[in-house]
C-alpha cells in the first residue's frame, strides 16, 4: 500500500511539474517574442502627441475634400490594418483619417481612465493638432457609444456619424467587467498560445500574408495593456452614461448593420434598437448588409457606396 501511495505522489508531482514548466515556457516565450516583435513590426502612419502620449494616425486620400475619421471596435489589434479594405475604398472619394486610440495598434498605452470624457477629449485634441475641423465620424462596434458622447461634446465640428454594426446604449448584451480575465490571459502569455491553436480568434482582415503577420504581432504586443484593461473595466459605466445621451437633432446618422447581428437576438432587436436612436434625427438611414459583425472585412465596397451616397445627399441639402 505504501508503495502505491508513494508511486501516486510521484505521478502527481510529475504532472504538477510538467504543468508548471509548460506555463513557465509560455510566459517566457511570450515575453521574448513581444520584445522581438516590437523591433521588427512594420511602422505606419504618423505619431501625434496627446495627453503626454503618442497616438498613431494614418491619413489617405489627401486631395479629397470631405473627411471621414475611422474609429475601431473594442480591442482591435491594429485598426489601420483591420480597416485596410475599407480604407482603400473610401480614400478613392474621401480623405480618410484612421485613428488608433491610446492602447490600440502602434499608439502608446495610458493609465488614464477610459471614460467617455477622456477618450472624446483625446480624439478631439488629436484632430485639432492635425487641423481637421470639418469631418464625419465612422465607427465600428463600441465606437458607436464613444462617438455619441463626442457628437454631444463637439456639435459644431462634426455633423455626421456612420456606424458599422455599431453599439447602441440600449443593447441587451453583457457589458460586465472582463478586465481580470483579459489581464490573466495577457500577462501569462497564454493568449499567444490560444491564438496559435485557433488563429481565427484574432479576426484577421482580408489582407496580404505580410500584413496578417504584422496584424498578429501588433495584436499580441498590445493585448491587455493598461488602456484596454481600463476600457473593459469602464464598459458598463460608459454604456450607462451613454443612455443619458441622444444625437443632436440636426445631425445625420447612417447605420450599416450586419445581417448576422440582425438575425442574432442576443443583444435584442438590433434594427429596432437602432431605429429608436434615430427618433429625433432629421437625416438618417439604416442599411443591412449580408455578413458578420466585422462587416468591413467582407463588404467594404458596398459600405463605401452607401457612405458616398449618404454624404452626397447631406452635402447637397
Amino acid at each position: 500500500m505504501k508503495k502505491i501511495v508513494k508511486y501516486l505522489l510521484y505521478v502527481i508531482g510529475a504532472i504538477v511539474l510538467v504543468i508548471v514548466l509548460f506555463f513557465s515556457a509560455v510566459f517566457v516565450t511570450n515575453k521574448v517574442l513581444v520584445s522581438r516583435d516590437r523591433q521588427t513590426v512594420k511602422q505606419y502612419g504618423q505619431k501625434v502627441k496627446v495627453a503626454g502620449h503618442k497616438m498613431t494616425v494614418l491619413i489617405e486620400g489627401q486631395d479629397n475634400k470631405q473627411t471621414i475619421v475611422l474609429l475601431p471596435g473594442f480591442a482591435t489589434g491594429s485598426p489601420v490594418i483591420d480597416f485596410s479594405p475599407l480604407r482603400k475604398e473610401l480614400s478613392k472619394q474621401f480623405r480618410v483619417v484612421t485613428v488608433e486610440p491610446l492602447g490600440y495598434g502602434l499608439s502608446d498605452t495610458t493609465t488614464s481612465k477610459r471614460s467617455l470624457e477622456n477618450m472624446s477629449t483625446e480624439l478631439h485634441d488629436v484632430l485639432q493638432s492635425l487641423n481637421i475641423k470639418d469631418y464625419s465620424l465612422m465607427g465600428h462596434s463600441i465606437s458607436g457609444i464613444y462617438t455619441l458622447d463626442y457628437l454631444n461634446r463637439y456639435p459644431n465640428e462634426v455633423k455626421t456619424f456612420i456606424g458599422i454594426d455599431s453599439s447602441v446604449p440600449t443593447q441587451n448584451g453583457d457589458n460586465s467587467d472582463v478586465s481580470q480575465g483579459l489581464s490573466i490571459l495577457g500577462n501569462s502569455g497564454f493568449y499567444r498560445f490560444v491564438t496559435a491553436v485557433n488563429p481565427d480568434i484574432l479576426n484577421y482582415p482580408p489582407v496580404s500574408t505580410t500584413e496578417k503577420k504584422d496584424f498578429r504581432k501588433i495584436s499580441l504586443m498590445g493585448f491587455a495593456n493598461p488602456a484596454i484593461l481600463s476600457e473593459a473595466k469602464e464598459m458598463a459605466t460608459n454604456f450607462n452614461e451613454s443612455k443619458k445621451l441622444s444625437y443632436p437633432k440636426d445631425d445625420a446618422v447612417l447605420y450599416i448593420l450586419s445581417r448576422d447581428s440582425v438575425n442574432d437576438k442576443t443583444d435584442g432587436d438590433w434594427i429596432a434598437q437602432h431605429k429608436e436612436m434615430l427618433t429625433d434625427v432629421k437625416n438618417s438611414k439604416i442599411a443591412v448588409l449580408d455578413g458578420a459583425h466585422y462587416l468591413h472585412h467582407t463588404q467594404s465596397k458596398a459600405i463605401a457606396g452607401l457612405v458616398e451616397q449618404f454624404l452626397t445627399t447631406q452635402h447637397t441639402n
